[in-house]
């Protein structure tokens, strides 16, 4: 049987760029280096720095978020856009407004940092796509906003909140997303590319499947979203939960099995892994201090918070991972070749 041979691909390449060993054992290496030469992009540090600095206010966001929900605070600071009638100054921090009030303010330096990062891109990336998705970025952060004023204004109504919290960890993906794709890494990695030239190749199952893996985390995360707003019950989530760790478990496995010399696919696979194992672990102490044991509770017990945010956080920590898995399985994922390449023959190797 003939063995396939593997060739850099033209989706991304980097002034300097590096082959890296992975994929199938036995399998021939070729070079498209001056397709990659005429596409190359220079590693911008200090953009992809505040990237990764973006994506961390984010995090920080999302919990603090978080914190506004486990400890029934969201209105504390009951208008907006102004809190207590002013557009500047800091109410006292007392009590649940604290948690509100130091939420906004976290959200406004976040925003701030969405508009830098969408002009930082549209200037200094060339890929026009990087440019659109730095304006994606600063559309969801508004959209998060008015969302958020939403939630207040209408008094805490579950769909809106939850369509908060669920756009709240999609702008984080992106973000997360954006700082991948400015990295060193992606720019100057050479993916290791399968080229087939059997038209009856299945096209990237794997990359299906890890599609596959964000949609059940996505639906997990909306389902998870209306519980803890009141807008559901708890069992479509922990339902749900069982189908999202088989899912997850599966697209990790076979990815390490399948890319297990490509570090840019073995480690947000491991992640991944981790992650939903921890995941798996926080949402069952959750459901005890909220559920079974925190339903009477005046009001939220030290434990139930701390539970149900780390909950929170970890969630969103794997489903960045996961969209990023999906990406990097996607850049490395085979290729089908119909089409007649002047110049260049490709001949299977014999096995």
């Amino acid at each position: 049987m003939p063995a396939v041979p593997r060739a850099s691909c033209p989706r991304s390449g980097g002034r300097d760029a590096r082959q890296r060993a992975g994929g199938d054992a036995g399998a021939t290496q070729t070079s498209e280096e001056p397709l990659l030469k005429a596409i190359a992009i220079p590693y911008n540090r200090a953009h992809h720095r505040f990237a990764v600095f973006a994506a961390s206010a984010t995090f920080l966001l999302i919990v603090a978020g978080a914190l506004v929900t486990s400890n029934d605070a969201g209105l504390s600071v009951p208008d907006w856009p102004t809190s207590f009638g002013s557009l500047y100054k800091i109410p006292r921090l007392v009590g649940g407004v604290k948690f509100e009030h130091t939420h906004r303010m976290i959200a406004q330096f976040v925003g701030f940092l969405s508009i830098i990062l969408a002009a930082w891109t549209g200037r200094a990336d060339p890929r026009r796509w990087m440019k659109w998705l730095g304006v994606t970025a600063l559309g969801l952060v508004i959209a998060q906003g008015i969302l958020g004023g939403l939630t207040v204004l209408f008094y805490l109504p579950p769909a809106i909140s939850s369509a908060h919290a669920a756009l709240a960890q999609t702008f984080f993906c992106v973000v997360v997303l954006i700082a991948l794709f400015t990295g060193r890494n992606w720019l100057e990695e050479i993916p290791q590319v399968e080229i087939r030239h059997d038209q009856n190749d299945a096209p990237r199952p794997l990359f299906t499947l890890s599609l596959l893996s964000v949609f059940v985390l996505y639906v997990q995360l909306v389902l998870g979203a209306m519980f803890r707003h009141h807008g559901l019950s708890w069992w479509p989530h922990v339902l749900n939960a069982a189908t999202v760790a088989i899912v997850l478990a599966w697209t990790s496995i076979r990815a390490l099995l399948r890319y297990s010399g490509i570090d840019s696919v073995r480690r947000p696979a491991i992640t991944v892994l981790a992650l939903m194992i921890a995941q798996l672990y926080l949402g069952f102490v959750a459901f005890l201090t909220r559920v079974a044991w925190g339903h009477d509770a005046v009001q939220p017990e030290l434990p139930m918070v701390i539970s149900t945010v780390a909950h929170v956080a970890v969630g969103a920590l794997l489903l960045a991972t996961t969209a990023v898995l999906a990406v990097e399985v996607w850049r490395h994922s085979p290729v089908s070749v119909r089409e007649h390449i002047p110049g260049r023959e490709r001949k299977a190797v014999a096995a």
